[in-house]
């Protein structure tokens, strides 16, 4: 999020709305629902080319998942006009392209109109109920919050989603 941009949108023990998306990879295309992700912990990074400080974090975030033992699923969401764009950045930025989708209506799509996100583009943890836990997190500190989640949850099925052994 840009200097000066405050993110109102959601915030943690909301209830992250339902979206499903639809996009082009090259020749295939691929669709994320949601709802299908329930029973996991997801990392939603809502993101855009021209956004520098959201596309570090969501390429920082992704290389920490992609490299790491924790089992959070990573949903990436650009907000990018341009299929090119988009295509060209995931590559530049050596994001996993599986977790990639581009939102073709833009700034002007349901998605980010639920999510709140004209003051600034945001990152949003959730729980396998898809609640809200963490808001704005950094690769350096999602260890640390999903731990936090652990010891207040008793154990839960975090256990499922981590490996203890580190």
């Amino acid at each position: 999020m840009g200097k000066g941009k405050h993110n109102r949108g959601l915030s943690v023990g909301d209830v992250a709305p339902d979206f499903r998306i639809q996009t082009t990879s090259g020749e295939e295309q691929t669709s994320i629902d949601l709802a299908n992700l329930k029973g996991r912990y997801v990392l939603l990074s809502f993101w855009a080319s021209y956004d520098a400080p959201s596309r570090m974090q969501n390429a920082s975030l992704n290389n920490l998942l992609c490299s790491s033992d924790l089992k959070v699923e990573m949903v990436s969401v650009s907000f990018d006009e341009y299929q090119s764009v988009f295509v060209e950045t995931v590559r530049k930025d050596q994001i996993n392209a599986f977790a990639c989708f581009m939102e073709q209506g833009g700034e002007d799509s349901e998605t980010f109109k639920d999510y709140g996100l004209n003051g600034g583009f945001a990152n949003y943890l959730l729980d396998e109920n898809g609640v809200i836990v963490a808001k704005n997190i950094t690769a350096k500190d999602i260890s640390t919050e999903l731990w936090a989640i652990l010891k207040t949850d008793d154990g839960g099925d975090l256990y499922a989603h981590l490996d203890v052994s580190h």
